[in-house]
């Protein structure tokens, strides 16, 4: 494995998440390959910026955690697109807020890259339930609706459509080819649509770059916080239905072929064996089986139900998200103004 340099970009935007956001720094900082860096990117927060800046005081100072404010709309789209920007690694990684990072997470991430083709490798993201386990209910096929790994992706180190956008990395030579994340696609707080955002890019990249080659390695493994909030029924349900709507509009933009080419197999082998093996636990007496059937019927009629309705929208109105190219400074610019000294 030759050496590589990662720049480490976390997203934030609430202080709620104060604990959690230093456990993901922490995480990095304890990598087995060291990153560059760590962008530190806050969504028009200017009170969680602050107190950011003065707690990474001095590793701010070095460059080691670079605090920055989203210079462009609300949402993580554009705040991603800050840091990359100015980002000064050859390759640049994305790891969620409420998420910590195993030893190695970087060290397999490199892995990938000795082969020039690759432009972007992801990892495994293993959910951590508030409650301390997954409820009886909840099937493995929808853990992508608590952005986590989902039963159905293929195991090991893998050629992939797409990674997902919570532990991922790219060549930062791809942001040169392709543009940065879709804006007005992804998500923006607690607004709707929730999702796609990686997806349409890891599209756009590979049309941009023909032959290049996108992998999940599942041996780069993230730890997901899973609120109690999200483990509800309620908001399986609705995010399920989000997801639908943001799956049209990356249709529309990218043509139904590949955007939901990954889809199709998803929907029509993963999910019946899903409910084939909930029924069968129900009939031997097993918890949660019939819940999980019901889940994976209800959460499949609640993305249709949302692809459907954006998908007429998209045709009335077109993609209402917008693509710009990122210009890469690699170094301070306008986004780090009030950054800490």
């Amino acid at each position: 494995m030759r050496s590589v340099a990662f720049s480490v970009v976390i997203c934030a935007y609430t202080e709620e998440r104060w604990e959690d956001i230093l456990a993901a720094v922490a995480s990095v900082g304890a990598q087995s390959l060291p990153a560059l860096e760590t962008l530190l990117v806050v969504d028009h927060n200017e009170r969680l910026r602050g107190r950011l800046a003065g707690h990474y005081g001095e590793q701010a100072a070095s460059g080691e955690v670079r605090v920055l404010a989203n210079a462009g709309p609300r949402g993580l789209s554009a705040g991603r697109n800050t840091a990359i920007a100015l980002a000064r690694g050859e390759f640049v990684a994305f790891l969620d807020d409420d998420a910590v990072a195993e030893r190695h997470w970087l060290r397999y991430f490199a892995e990938g890259y000795d082969d020039p083709r690759v432009v972007a490798v992801g990892g495994r993201t293993v959910p951590a339930w508030a409650s301390g386990r997954r409820p009886a209910w909840f099937p493995e096929e929808f853990d992508w609706i608590v952005g986590c790994t989902y039963r159905g992706l293929p195991p090991g180190r893998t050629a992939v459509r797409n990674v997902l956008g919570g532990n991922a990395s790219f060549r930062a030579s791809a942001f040169d080819a392709a543009g940065g994340f879709a804006t007005g696609i992804g998500r923006d707080g607690d607004k709707r649509p929730l999702g796609c955002e990686e997806t349409e890019l890891c599209i756009r990249i590979s049309e941009a770059l023909p032959g290049a080659v996108l992998l999940i390695d599942d041996r780069s493994v993230i730890h997901h916080r899973v609120p109690a909030a999200r483990e509800r029924f309620g908001y399986f349900r609705t995010r399920a239905y989000a997801e639908g709507l943001s799956k049209a509009l990356v249709a529309r933009s990218v043509g139904a072929a590949k955007g939901l080419a990954s889809e199709r197999r998803y929907t029509t082998r993963v999910l019946p064996a899903g409910v084939a093996r909930g029924v069968r636990d129900a009939v031997l007496g097993r918890p949660g089986g019939a819940g999980r059937a019901a889940a994976i019927v209800t959460g499949v009629a609640a993305a249709a139900g949302g692809y459907l309705l954006g998908a007429v929208r998209a045709r009335r109105g077109g993609a209402p998200f917008t693509v710009a190219p990122v210009e890469r400074t690699g170094r301070a610019g306008p986004a780090e103004e009030g950054e800490a000294a």
